[in-house]
């Protein structure tokens, strides 16, 4: 038999994961501020010097349409999920040497966090997941 005991502790669960993940998202947001003269996301994205990032979850990485990518980019044979963006925005010239990408990294593991989970709440047309 369920308490009033326990459902309150669910319901104060709940509220507080759903609130840290808007934390995240919003901080991610925030962190996105230093991609943004490169890259673009939501509905009326478009490639900048970087490739837009709508749909970066479960894409195969240099594959964005209309980029034009190094032939390192090109040539990974990596699709982008959380462990492998996590490795590549500490320093993207070490995960894909000849990348075009000259931004320096985000060595944070909390703000690097932060940003996928920002990116990751965009479909490939920009529209929210």
């Amino acid at each position: 038999m369920m308490t009033n005991e326990f459902w309150m502790t669910a319901m104060v669960f709940g509220l507080s994961t759903s609130s840290i993940l808007a934390q995240d998202v919003a901080a991610g947001e925030t962190s996105f501020r230093k991609c943004l003269p490169c890259h673009a996301v939501g509905a009326d994205a478009r490639n900048k010097i970087g490739p837009l990032l709508n749909g970066i979850e479960g894409r195969k990485c240099g594959t964005v349409s209309g980029y034009s990518y190094s032939e390192a980019n090109r040539n990974c044979a990596f699709t982008w999920n959380e462990a492998i963006f996590l490795d590549y925005i500490k320093s993207p010239k070490a995960k894909i040497p000849g990348t075009k990408n000259l931004f320096s990294g985000i060595k944070d593991e909390t703000e690097a966090s932060n940003l996928w989970a920002y990116l990751r709440q965009f479909g490939p047309d920009g529209s929210p997941k």
